[in-house]
């Protein structure tokens, strides 16, 4: 794996470069960090304001093709914003998250969840039956409290926001973050 001072400029360059040639053919990474699977997510600003975000919980794909996938798919192919459009894309603020790998959170009751979660270092995977949601550590930011940001992961599953069921299951991840 290169060390920090790489890793960033090239993740962010494949991002970058998938957006601006969405049909490129696959590459072939010489890298082999680039070749070992991994899982992302590519989020995309624009003048500030959320533009996309699409990624990966699970390193299904090699690191490479994975944020490929997911700069194509925050791009032109997020449910929440129309494509973007040519003139958006040099404009656009890419960021590329590597994610590690989850960790179950013990919490039989909203209230240990609440007590496991570390605001601002933890990203939080929600599933409850076949409902699903996640927040990217980032996301600390503009909800800091963890009741809000709890209930605002349950209703982006589409539960209401302080639903509990003894079949919730939570997990953590942390990323690395580049700009």
């Amino acid at each position: 794996m290169p060390d920090d001072g790489l890793r960033g400029p090239t993740l962010l360059s494949i991002a970058r470069a998938s957006i601006e040639s969405p049909s490129a053919a696959p590459r072939a990474w010489d890298e082999e960090w680039l070749r070992a699977p991994g899982a992302s997510f590519v989020t995309l600003h624009l003048a500030a304001e959320l533009r996309g975000c699409i990624g990966s919980i699970e390193p299904r794909r090699a690191l490479g093709d994975d944020v490929a996938h997911n700069a194509r798919a925050a791009a032109y192919r997020d449910p929440r914003f129309a494509p973007v459009s040519p003139e958006e894309v040099l404009r656009l603020e890419v960021e590329v998250s590597v994610l590690s790998p989850r960790v179950p959170v013990d919490a039989i009751s909203e209230a240990e969840a609440l007590a496991a979660l570390r605001p601002g270092i933890d990203g939080v995977c929600f599933e409850f039956h076949d409902l699903a949601s996640t927040f990217l550590p980032q996301v600390w930011k503009s909800i800091p409290e963890p009741v809000e940001f709890l209930g605002e992961l349950r209703r982006k599953a589409g539960l209401p926001p302080r639903f509990w069921h003894p079949d919730v299951r939570l997990s953590r991840y942390t990323v690395e973050k580049f700009r």
